[in-house]
């Protein structure tokens, strides 16, 4: 599968979202820059065919075709859309998770899913305190898990801080899994990851 977003922009004078082009493929995590507070969750939405782009396309394989693109891609952690809150016990956000993908859903499979998965440790830890690279891990597998999913677009994991080589590491490893992996982060990550800095205007 190939994920193409040519020139895609939203918003008044492209304010939401300036024209932002690429490509994400499976087998490979691909890092995409994107600053401010909204454009990271827009850009995220545009690539999951959850928001249709004022200006420019987003292919898969080639064609235009938003249906196999929002069953196929899983928005994780996105702020404001499909982040969850920060107080909620992680055995509550892996109950409501496994609901969504159709399973059985209680605290019982809940605590079954996370000890399989090594996180044990974690159950009644509020989402919001787990440590970043295990949060983005925790949550992309849940995503991983739902019927049909075959890529994964992670929206400002270094909005929780940590170190970017870890939650890159989690992308590196479900791209090494199958899956087709899109990472959405800030100009300090993007620095930090490529060794190429940019400069500000």
């Amino acid at each position: 599968m190939i994920i193409e977003l040519k020139d895609v922009a939203k918003g008044g004078k492209s304010r939401a979202l300036p024209p932002t082009s690429v490509e994400f493929r499976t087998g490979e995590a691909t890092l995409v820059q994107a600053e401010t507070e909204q454009r990271p969750t827009v850009l995220g939405l545009i690539a999951t065919g959850r928001m249709r782009p004022d200006s420019g396309e987003v292919l898969v394989d080639g064609k235009r075709d938003t249906r196999r693109l929002r069953r196929a891609c899983a928005l994780v952690d996105a702020p404001i859309v499909s982040e969850p809150d920060a107080e909620v016990p992680s055995v509550g956000v892996v109950t409501e998770e496994l609901m969504f993908a159709g399973n059985a859903a209680n605290p019982i499979t809940a605590r079954r899913w996370m000890a399989d998965h090594d996180f044990a440790d974690l159950t009644m830890v509020p989402i919001g305190q787990v440590e970043p690279s295990r949060r983005i891990r925790m949550l992309a597998e849940l995503a991983a898990d739902r019927p049909g999913v075959e890529a994964l677009v992670i929206v400002a994991p270094d909005r929780h801080g940590g170190r970017p080589r870890a939650w890159w590491r989690v992308a590196e490893d479900l791209a090494e899994r199958g899956y087709a992996v899109l990472v959405v982060a800030g100009r300090a990550s993007w620095e930090n990851l490529t060794g190429e800095v940019e400069a500000v205007v």
